[in-house]
């Protein structure tokens, strides 16, 4: 048996730790200031007189060593903040997955704008997987912004990336979310107010997630469970229609879900046409006048010149909401566009218990960014 002492190569040479080299980097620079300083007070002789000259020279020597010091700590936060992004943007991207181009004869886009300066995802939510019940989609929206949000949405998608795989019925997987949701709602509240010491009856009584559950079958047959969000808009040739007219259910959260779960049947999806997902910060979008964005109206200019291409409709719904905000929503805005390009009906493939299918081409989500105006 052979033993290697930790820290020591199999070459026989011991490791070296960089962070104390790095360390000693880091603050020689500062160091070498200093010394100037110090060096230029006590041991030049013009720093001891007063004269017009010798206290401008003085004058210089400090503001010159001020400067540095300063333009030190600057690129040093810089380098930190460089890191930081870095870490979060792929923390983000593996919460909110950049969804694949094509999905079981699906053309797919999705984007998200968020309103908060430097960041990348919020309280919305979306994803798309490939089953052997039909390609299932979730839009969602939570309320309220920051990391409490952000980790809401995890939870709603962690769920969702299982139970679409494993629930033949659209109802059984909105259950899954919902409690999911609970769930997590609870061991929230446990975190924040540790010393009760009880499991809280109502642990956060404002927090509710909007839903919008969809099933897209092999022949094109439209099932959808909407519990508090936004009908998708259907886009078939020139003509902008919401996919349903039915009520909602409330949003999850507050309210216990109704016993019966049954989808609305929403007829189907031809071939050519395109759905439209969005979560309500689309349409809440103000200008500077107080008027509300028509999405409507966006998606009437983005199907005038055909054929249509997911892509196609997200740059133009995007530039003009960035347009009718000035640049600076007050909300995130998520969407996403799935167009049957199915040349022949099929039925979709999907392994169970897997997020979704291998794709040879993948295509990264579009984060877009509250531009600085």
């Amino acid at each position: 048996m052979i033993r290697i002492k930790a820290g020591v190569p199999r070459s026989g040479r011991p490791r070296t730790n960089p962070r104390p080299r790095r360390r000693a980097l880091a603050l020689a620079l500062p160091t070498a200031w200093g010394a100037v300083a110090v060096g230029y007070k006590f041991g030049c002789p013009l720093a001891e007189q007063n004269g017009l000259g010798a206290r401008i020279v003085t004058s210089a020597v400090f503001f010159a060593v001020g400067t540095g010091l300063i333009l030190h700590v600057r690129r040093a936060l810089l380098r930190e903040l460089r890191q930081v992004r870095k870490v979060a943007g792929a923390a983000q991207s593996v919460l909110l997955r950049p969804l694949p181009p094509r999905l079981a004869g699906l053309n797919i886009a999705a984007a998200q704008l968020s309103a908060d300066r430097g960041a990348s995802i919020g309280g919305d939510l979306y994803e798309a997987v490939a089953t052997e019940h039909g390609v299932r989609v979730v839009m969602g929206d939570v309320r309220g912004h920051g990391l409490s949000a952000i980790g809401t949405a995890a939870a709603v998608l962690g769920s969702f990336r299982e139970a679409a795989h494993d629930e033949p019925e659209l109802g059984r997987v909105l259950g899954r979310l919902d409690r999911a949701l609970a769930r997590h709602l609870r061991e929230r509240a446990r975190a924040e107010h540790p010393s009760s010491g009880q499991e809280p009856d109502s642990p956060v009584a404002e927090e509710f997630v909007t839903v919008l559950l969809l099933e897209i079958t092999g022949d094109g047959e439209l099932r959808a469970i909407n519990c508090g969000h936004p009908w998708p808009y259907l886009l078939s040739g020139a003509r902008v229609e919401p996919l349903s007219p039915a009520d909602p259910l409330p949003p999850l959260g507050p309210f216990p879900l109704p016993t019966d779960l049954t989808a609305v049947d929403c007829g189907q999806l031809r071939p050519d046409e395109s759905l439209v997902l969005y979560t309500d910060g689309a349409e809440d979008a103000r200008d500077a006048r107080g008027r509300f964005f028509s999405l409507r109206e966006a998606l009437e200019t983005a199907v005038r010149d055909q054929p249509v291409s997911p892509q196609a409709v997200l740059r133009t719904v995007f530039t003009a909401l960035l347009h009718h905000t000035n640049g600076r929503p007050t909300d995130d805005i998520a969407l996403l566009v799935l167009r049957n390009e199915r040349t022949h009906q099929r039925a979709c493939s999907g392994a169970r218990g897997t997020a979704r299918p291998a794709t040879t081409h993948p295509q990264s989500t579009n984060y877009l960014q509250r531009p600085l105006l």
